[in-house]
């Protein structure tokens, strides 16, 4: 079994025992990305929209540096401190994920996201052999 780590400057560095994404055959699998900003390594604060942003930037930079992109996302886990904040989150991750085929997704609110976050989403994608 050929497990291959992703790293990239585009994304908050981890700060634990995990890797931004790994990838097995062409599949990528993503760690749970928080609103933090990978050059200034701040936390982004301030409304759901704002945070939604910096994650799927994140993501974004995440899959590039893997030889994928949001196009080839399959699958997505997205965790909403407040189930209120649902169509807020729902504009930005629409604005991301603009093909004809959507990836599948499950959203899990009323729970309680490190740092007192308001979002975290993590994702499986395809990657393109390269």
């Amino acid at each position: 079994m050929n497990i291959r780590e992703v790293r990239s400057s585009k994304a908050p560095l981890p700060r634990g025992c995990y890797s931004q994404a790994v990838i097995l055959g062409n599949v990528l699998y993503s760690a749970g990305q928080l609103p933090i900003d990978p050059e200034s390594g701040e936390m982004v604060r301030g409304s759901v929209s704002e945070q939604a942003k910096r994650v799927m930037e994140n993501i974004r930079g995440i899959l590039e540096e893997a030889g994928s992109s949001m196009e080839q996302v399959v699958k997505a886990t997205v965790y909403l401190r407040d189930v209120f904040s649902w169509e807020e989150f729902n504009k930005v991750y629409s604005d991301h994920f603009t093909g004809d085929i959507p990836p599948a997704r499950t959203v899990i609110s009323g729970v309680d996201i490190h740092f007192g976050f308001d979002i975290e989403m993590e994702v499986v994608a395809y990657v393109p052999d390269m």
